[in-house]
């Protein structure tokens, strides 16, 4: 750079003072009409903000629309977006689009400057009318061109910021500045309730949703913070995962009574949305009086005091902009990603152990951050009425940023990209995320454009077209959060039972690893896994697992459990994942009785919490059966065991 940052950011501060009243940012989620875009809010933590995607799998999606209010003159135009194939593509790759203002298109392509990082472009200059003014994107390819927000700043607001008066910034220049400027925009609007709930629960997975109803039913008053538009996590219909691993078994039966209100009554991954009934857990979850439910909210920051103990939760509304402050006695961690326990300062680990750390048989020699990678998964079907007889080059051609790795021997000549359809194994699953759910988009439209152009039974491929491709990657593996009890390998396989053991996990441990050049026959980065299991006999997951060894207020349920790397390959199925959760609300509901911490409830209340899990927090209503995708035991008799504990509970 040019100039020196920390000189620019004095002078931006500066330059905030005296401009604000004419400089305009217009963030993208505040679009008045997202048209065909959608909210992504899975990157925030990395880039900044929520922005919005032009995911339409090929086909360019309907403007996003919005009004704006200025004062009349000349201004530049300044927008934040990402070149997201440049990292496979040098030249100009997928989500291209322009911005329309005032009904008039300017002329710059936009989406295609970069290699793969966001980045401030400038967009054109143009005449705002004095008073109201309307912007649009304009999305040219239906291939997720992404926008985070619109700068439009005077010619004069940008020169003069040194010691050579009317020099003029260059781009990367006027980029840091507009950044420090959007930052400062961002943090001016914060809320905080006077209310003081019993317990904050952040993430609204299965794990989220159980720990929140259990507690209710217990008679705490819950929030339940979710940054999604839709509750379910990898089971809704976003990311399309379906449950799996058995529910109520012993020692404690009637966990799994809770999940059983909502879980889908069909399975299947990458199905129609409707399979994944995401009315039916809005219903079970706004049921609950005592439930404060917030969707659309991500929480990116936590106030805590000189003994660690959480107070707030800091979230920020993913529509406008809005900071928002959750106070609360008690916290439950289910992101899935340990999120509100990495702000917290929470003891946690990512990658896999070293053997001489745990003595599991299958551990590595040396620790490393080897992880399971994200699933983004796809299906085709029939076209549409108006699209039969279209033939077989419709309108999802091969492009020049398309993978050229692909080919007659390696391409997957399927209508459905599954579990195994998977990516960034052995990245980070959390700093690398977006180029992790980028190279899953990336081998997803090149596989599907190889598949109806090149392929040699192209034909059989005509009358299909892609019917849904997620862009909410579903993820396996990243922060595990350290508990008093850190679950592992020879726990399951010497079945260790502790005293405090509580749902019984059931599912193998089942390890993902990508598949080699020689077994998929794919040179490039691998985008497709293999799945190593181990069975083992149903083993009850410790309340010691279930709470952070130094933060005291802090629960977690879900995959950000106290376990090992391999431990994890069986505790991160959402059915257990569920049962995890009501016994979380059910020790909240301990903590709030005797005025005591998480682990207290260990060291102290441990039979009331158990006689607690054995009356279990269900409806006693029947529900329809979910022994779908339940996996083979060890154990002979799980079948029937399970088919016992709900016998007179299911339709």
């Amino acid at each position: 750079m040019a100039k020196h940052l920390t000189t620019l950011l004095l002078a931006a501060m500066s330059f905030a003072l005296c401009a604000q009243a004419e400089t305009v940012f217009i963030e993208a989620e505040s679009f008045n009409d997202w048209g065909g875009w959608v909210n992504d809010t899975q990157f925030m933590d990395q880039m900044g903000s929520p922005y919005l995607l032009a995911h339409g799998m090929g086909k360019p999606v309907a403007d996003a629309k919005t009004t704006f209010v200025a004062k009349g003159g000349r201004y530049n135009v300044w927008i934040r977006t990402k070149n997201w194939t440049s990292p496979w593509h040098p030249d100009i790759g997928a989500g291209t689009f322009n911005l329309v203002v005032n009904g008039e298109k300017l002329p710059n392509l936009l989406g295609c400057q970069g290699k793969g990082e966001w980045l401030w472009v400038k967009a054109d200059d143009v005449l705002l009318k004095d008073g109201e003014n309307t912007l649009a994107l304009h999305d040219l390819d239906g291939f997720d061109g992404r926008f985070d927000v619109v700068a439009f700043i005077t010619a004069d607001e940008i020169v003069g910021f040194e010691n050579e008066p009317g020099k003029a910034l260059d781009a990367e220049e006027t980029g840091a500045v507009l950044d420090h400027l959007i930052r400062l925009s961002r943090h001016q609007r914060i809320t905080s309730s006077n209310y003081v709930y019993d317990l904050c629960v952040v993430g609204g997975g299965i794990a989220g949703i159980c720990t929140a109803v259990s507690a209710a039913r217990l008679g705490l008053s819950v929030a339940l913070v979710h940054d999604r538009p839709v509750l379910g996590g990898n089971n809704s219909s976003e990311v399309r995962v379906h449950l799996g691993a058995y529910q109520n078994l012993p020692p404690y039966p009637r966990l799994g009574d809770v999940l059983a209100e909502f879980g889908p009554k069909n399975g299947g991954n990458a199905r129609p949305a409707e399979v994944y009934e995401d009315e039916l857990k809005l219903k079970v979850v706004k049921a609950e009086k005592n439930i404060h439910l917030l969707l659309n909210e991500h929480v990116n920051g936590v106030v805590t005091n000189g003994e660690g103990r959480i107070i707030y939760v800091c979230a920020v509304d993913t529509r406008t902009g809005d900071f928002i402050l959750h106070r609360a006695k008690l916290f439950a961690d289910c992101t899935g990603d340990g999120n509100l326990g990495y702000l917290a300062g929470a003891d946690y680990r990512m990658g896999r152990e070293a053997k001489s750390e745990t003595n599991e048989p299958d551990a590595p020699a040396n620790a490393d951050m080897v992880t399971m990678g994200a699933s983004v998964q796809w299906y085709a079907g029939e076209k549409g009425k108006r699209e039969q007889g279209r033939g077989n080059r419709d309108n999802f051609p091969i492009r020049p940023w398309m993978l050229k790795t692909i080919n007659e021997a390696n391409c997957s000549p399927h209508l459905k990209g599954d579990w195994w359809w998977e990516t960034g194994l052995g990245r980070d699953q959390i700093a690398e995320g977006e180029y992790i759910r980028d190279y899953g988009l990336l081998v997803a439209f090149s596989n599907w454009a190889f598949v109806k152009n090149g392929y040699s039974k192209k034909d059989s491929f005509a009358d299909k077209e892609l019917k849904w491709v997620a862009y909410n990657a579903g993820r396996r593996e990243s922060r595990r959060l350290l508990g008093d009890f850190i679950l592992d390998q020879n726990h399951l396989r010497n079945r260790d039972i502790q005293p405090d053991g509580t749902c019984v996990t059931t599912w193998t441990i089942d390890l993902h690893l990508p598949k080699t050049a020689r077994e998929s026959k794919f040179e490039g980065e691998p985008y497709q896994a293999n799945s190593l299991n181990e069975k083992i006999w149903p083993y009850p997951i410790p309340y010691r697992c279930l709470y952070s060894r130094n933060v005291p207020n802090l629960f977690m349920a879900g995959r950000d459990i106290s376990v090992t790397h391999i431990a994890l390959g069986t505790t991160r199925l959402m059915r257990t994942h569920g049962m995890m959760g009501e016994v979380v609300g059910m020790a909240a509901s301990v903590c709030k009785k005797h005025g005591c911490n998480p682990r207290d409830v260990y060291t102290t209340h441990l039979d009331e919490l158990k006689e607690l899990l054995t009356k279990g927090v269900g409806d006693g209503k029947k529900h329809p059966r979910q022994d779908y995708n339940c996996q083979q035991s060890l154990d002979p008799n799980i079948r029937q065991q399970y088919k016992e504990s709900v016998k007179g509970l299911v339709e």
